[in-house]
């Protein structure tokens, strides 16, 4: 770290020996280390160990609608806090990616404000199209494909999933295992999401496969709307939010969710007497992956900084197959030989060639969900 600051240093005294030479300034570029707020790298603060020191400093990270399941979150705030030293406040943890937004807005300033944010890629993207959120480049940011982040920065994915179809067997006799099954009658109540599609990043992945398995296109999510809209009509719908304790309890025995989560169920859920069977429909498949990002006026910056270093390190992306998310870099990991094989080989396979929405596709299809579903699919 010292071999930075003395070139830079050495840069300052250059320049100051051309200027009183009369030979002309040398530009705008920054001569030391800047406030980690406006830092767009950890060499920009002064290098990986300055920002340990200055997060430390701070000693606490402000998450939100983090769940312990859900791609081991809990895993990865315990390995975070244990490593650094840093206190991990989860706020609202049953919470969506737009009520994730409206947090950034409502507490702007103070200091229960998020500092980092866990993010559908299309709500990700409407967030970096407000303003809200700080450009920073990880030390392993041009490992990440290039479809899978924002070109300024602003965001970049972690891990995802498919949309797959869990079911508990000792309440529903046949489980379904493709989306056009789910309107059949003997399902009168059972089929639910995680959450609402105008909010909640997995919902919305939910309509979206749907629409693909009923003729619809990336740039065509409307169909989807149409068969939950059916399926509201004919009874089988269910508004409730499948949650593990909805599914436990036995509200919702038919969960249209990533497969990360579906996945966890069959473990998670045994003890409590459910036997959780899960499909990724071969009429509709579709996979997502979720984004990181940084709240511009996080009140930690530098502690947001330092846990999207943690999430993209080899360390963090192996503690996502834990729970059966698959990590962003996996590709790249298993290329370099730093892929953790044992819990990489318990992941399903999927047949055929994954393909992704273009950003635009996925900010036009959330506009459309937005204005659409209430209407659509009424409670």
């Amino acid at each position: 770290m010292a071999v930075v600051r003395r070139s830079r240093a050495a840069l300052f005294a250059a320049c100051l020996v051309v200027a009183a030479a009369g030979l002309g300034a040398c530009g705008q570029r920054d001569v030391g280390p800047v406030p980690a707020a406006r830092a767009g790298s950890a060499l920009a603060v002064g290098g990986m160990d300055e920002l340990i020191r200055q997060a430390k400093a701070e000693g606490q990270l402000n998450t939100t609608t983090l769940l312990p399941h859900w791609a081991n979150y809990g895993g990865l705030m315990d390995g975070f806090s244990k490593k650094y030293g840093i206190k991990v406040v989860n706020d609202n943890p049953e919470g969506s990616s737009q009520q994730e937004i409206d947090d950034m807005k409502r507490y702007r300033g103070q200091s229960r404000a998020p500092d980092v944010l866990d993010l559908g890629d299309s709500f990700a993207q409407s967030a970096a199209d407000q303003g809200l959120l700080a450009p920073y480049r990880t030390a392993s940011y041009d490992r990440i494909p290039g479809f899978q982040k924002d070109h300024k920065a602003r965001w970049y994915n972690s891990y995802g999933g498919f949309v797959a179809i869990g079911c508990d067997a000792k309440r529903v006799k046949n489980c379904p295992e493709s989306f056009a099954e789910l309107l059949d009658p003997q399902y009168k109540g059972m089929v639910a999401l995680t959450g609402e599609p105008t909010s909640a990043g997995s919902a919305f992945a939910a309509v979206y496969a749907v629409a693909l398995a009923n003729g619809g296109s990336f740039g065509d999510i409307r169909p989807g709307i149409d068969f939950f809209a059916e399926l509201n009509r004919i009874g089988n719908f269910n508004h409730a939010n499948s949650s593990v304790g909805a599914i436990a309890a036995g509200q919702t025995p038919i969960s249209v969710e990533w497969d990360f989560l579906n996945l966890q169920h069959v473990d998670g859920l045994r003890a409590a007497g459910v036997d959780w069977k899960v499909s990724i429909p071969f009429d509709g498949s579709f996979a997502q992956y979720y984004a990181q990002a940084i709240n511009k006026d996080a009140p930690h910056p530098a502690a947001a900084r330092l846990w999207e270093e943690y999430l993209i390190s080899d360390e963090g992306q192996n503690l996502r197959l834990v729970d059966y998310a698959r990590p962003v870099l996996m590709d790249v990991m298993a290329h370099e030989g730093t892929l953790d094989r044992a819990l990489a080989d318990r992941l399903p396979t999927v047949e055929g060639t994954t393909s992704f929405p273009t950003q635009q596709e996925l900010v036009t299809a959330l506009a459309v969900v937005k204005a659409d579903w209430p209407a659509a699919v009424p409670k």
